[in-house]
């Protein structure tokens, strides 16, 4: 039965490191033949188990042809090809020679590997998986790479790392115990120095460079210059608005920019990105001309309003008022949303300040301008009442447009403290259109317009010298006022109460009773009237004794009234 060389192997680097330390202490005459010695051979056999080799001893070895075969499986070794193996034993139960193409070759490489580390001189590898504290690394052999050695800043996903090529420098070695351990850091530092005395030569504001994006913050985007690191703040990214550099850029991404400032004593360097390109503000004005029609999206809302992007840099406000002809809207969040594409209207334009004004309702036609014609001036219309404020009422038109009948045109004669005595919301009422002013969006109504202004015709009912009936309802220093007709009320001057003189109008009358009096003037137009009761006694004796009779009656029943609050 023949041996199993598989497990006749040695179980790792250590094992390949003593064996090749024997080999060199075992070594003894020239042309003796010892085991654990590398030794040239021809191949004169193949089969299916081993290839049969001649390395001039008394008996050829074999080798195990698994050995020989490539990743795909196959064996490319011929008889006649000349090999490299390892003598293991001398002699098997066979009388064979056993030999190992691979551990020889691992030993060619310890001995390569020592070479280059006393050389100082790099090595390549692959790293193939992650262990304790960093990576694995094959570079012929199994070596360790430290997590803190594989790149200049720390990592956190090594991951990455995984089936890539890279190279290393050897920072320990120890062939007796086969252990490697390699560091890339050290390369990239001194790469790194290199590339920075270039780019230092270069380094200078205004200069325009290309460079990596190392690492993304909240505030900017740091990138390597080559050696160097600068930061492109979030501000200096774009013309636009940009909530973070995650929006335009990706960890390793390569961006051209320029050097705003640079501070060689600190080394460090403030880049610009959008400084590259034209501010768009430069030409807006020729661009977006006042009454141009734009398109663009929301990006933000305020209390007052909303700014639209209508390109990258270029933002404009549509304020709370331009948003609709007729809704009043409180608050610019009951009609946009941000990240909503709009149409608007370019209302004013001011390139230097970087501020447009923007009108949505603009789009559409005012209806405003429609309420003339469709409700012309002394037309009745029918509302209900939307709101009473402490100057009148609003009374709805139609949606979104309210007419205003101020508190003075409610009634021609009745004195209206507040509206809310007469009104309230949801009252059915009509008036009249009195004005209609479409720059400002006010719409006058009128109540007492509904009916005939009674002053126009005062003079008719009434007419100068007409003896009539009224109550006091007001007495001061200089007279007191009578209404003769309900809202209509006249003066009578202490000069016109008694034909002797009168020191006090409170001697005459008090406030509620009923006097006669005669009209002795009319103003319709200022709405006054001038009344007088001394000119009823000038009137005849008739008159008089009329007088004194209802002044006496007038007198007797304050007189009862008086006494009867004394009980």
């Amino acid at each position: 039965m023949q041996p199993n060389l598989n497990q006749q192997g040695l179980e790792g680097e250590e094992d390949f490191a003593t064996m090749f330390e024997a080999s060199l202490k075992e070594r003894g005459g020239e042309g003796l033949l010892k085991e654990g010695e590398i030794v040239k051979g021809t191949v004169v056999q193949i089969t299916n188990e081993y290839a049969v080799v001649d390395i001039g001893y008394k008996s050829e070895g074999q080798v195990n042809i698994e050995e020989f075969k490539n990743a795909k499986g196959e064996v490319t070794l011929k008889p006649g090809d000349t090999v490299e193996v390892l003598l293991e034993s001398r002699e098997n139960d066979t009388g064979m020679v056993i030999l190992s193409k691979e551990k020889a070759d691992k030993m060619r490489i310890w001995d390569e590997i020592s070479a280059a580390c006393e050389r100082d001189e790099i090595v390549k590898g692959i790293i193939v998986g992650r262990v304790k504290g960093g990576l694995q690394v094959d570079i012929g052999v199994k070596a360790f790479l430290p997590g803190s050695q594989v790149d200049i800043r720390p990592v956190r996903n090594l991951d990455q790392y995984l089936s890539k090529e890279f190279e290393f420098k050897v920072i320990k070695f120890n062939k007796k115990r086969g252990n490697i351990v390699l560091s890339r850091r050290v390369l990239l530092e001194k790469q790194r120095e290199e590339q920075k005395k270039e780019t230092l030569k270069n380094l200078k504001e205004g200069a325009v460079m290309k460079g990596q994006v190392k690492n993304l913050t909240d505030y900017g985007a740091f990138i390597d210059l080559g050696g160097i690191d600068g930061l492109l703040h979030i501000t200096d990214m774009s013309w636009g608005r940009i909530g973070h550099p995650s929006e335009m850029f990706n960890v390793g991404d390569e961006v051209r920019v320029v050097v705003l400032k640079f501070d060689p004593t600190a080394e460090r360097v403030s880049l610009g990105l959008k400084q590259i390109q034209e501010d768009p503000w430069h030409r807006a004005d020729e661009k977006y001309p006042v009454g141009t029609r734009v398109k663009g999206k929301v990006v933000s809302l305020t209390d007052y309003g909303a700014f639209i992007e209508i390109e990258q840099g270029v933002e404009g406000l549509v304020h709370v008022s331009e948003m609709s002809w007729t809704k009043r809207v409180k608050h610019p969040s009951k009609v946009l949303e941000v990240g909503k594409e709009v149409e608007a209207v370019v209302l004013d334009i001011d390139p230097k300040a970087k501020r447009i004004a923007l009108g949505m309702k603009q789009i559409e036609q005012n209806p405003w301008t429609l309420l003339e014609d469709k409700y012309p001036i002394g037309s009745v219309i029918k509302g209900q009442v939307r709101n009473v404020t402490d100057f009148g009422i609003f009374v709805g038109v139609e949606e979104g447009v309210d007419g205003l009948v101020h508190v003075s045109d409610i009634s021609w004669t009745q004195r209206v403290k507040h509206p809310g005595e007469l009104y309230k919301k949801g009252d059915e009422v009509e008036a009249v259109v009195l004005n209609i002013d479409v720059e400002n969006e006010r719409f006058s109504l009128g109540i007492k317009q509904l009916q005939q202004d009674p002053w126009e015709t005062l003079s008719e009912r009434t007419p100068v010298g007409s003896r009539v009936k009224g109550k006091v309802t007001k007495v001061t220093d200089f007279g007191a006022f009578v209404e003769i007709e309900q809202g209509i009320e006249g003066l009578v001057h202490v000069s016109e109460m008694k034909e002797e003189r009168v020191e006090s109008p409170r001697d005459v009358v008090t406030e509620g009773q009923e006097v006669d009096v005669k009209i002795i003037d009319i103003n319709s137009q200022d709405r006054k009237i001038a009344l007088s009761m001394k000119a009823l006694l000038q009137g005849g004796e008739d008159d008089y004794r009329e007088y004194l009779k209802k002044q006496a009656e007038g007198a007797k029943a304050r007189l009862g009234d008086l006494m009867g609050k004394k009980k």
